[in-house]
């Protein structure tokens, strides 16, 4: 299986727990990988035969623009989209970090990952 990744895609958006968080916003960063099939594409060289990862940005985008009081929300809207936009997908899994968490501490950030 071939693998197609998204990688540091940043973000600012109002996910978080806490009014504050969803007042105030927070840095996010997301990593995607999709598996799937690319042979047809690699041959052709055309990209209608491809899984279009600017669309599969968009996807993300759109996604991380709409708050949610959970990264696990997120994650499964944007996984949820990313299956329905295409068919070809086999596996995909996306992190999506939350930078400087407000937990009281110095924290580089807090990760959620999921998988389908």
């Amino acid at each position: 299986m071939d693998i197609i990744e998204i990688e540091g895609m940043k973000f600012y958006a109002f996910h978080g727990h806490f009014e504050s968080e969803q007042i105030v916003g927070n840095e996010f960063s997301v990593d995607l990988k999709i598996e799937t099939d690319c042979n047809k594409a690699a041959i052709s060289d055309n990209l209608d035969d491809a899984l279009n990862y600017q669309t599969a940005y968009e996807i993300v985008k759109q996604e991380m623009v709409q708050p949610s009081k959970l990264l696990e929300n997120v994650a499964k809207r944007i996984l949820d989209k990313l299956y329905i936009e295409f068919k070809s997908i086999k596996k995909a899994s996306i992190k999506i970090s939350k930078m400087n968490p407000p937990m009281g501490g110095e924290i580089e950030k807090v990760s959620v990952t999921l998988s389908r």
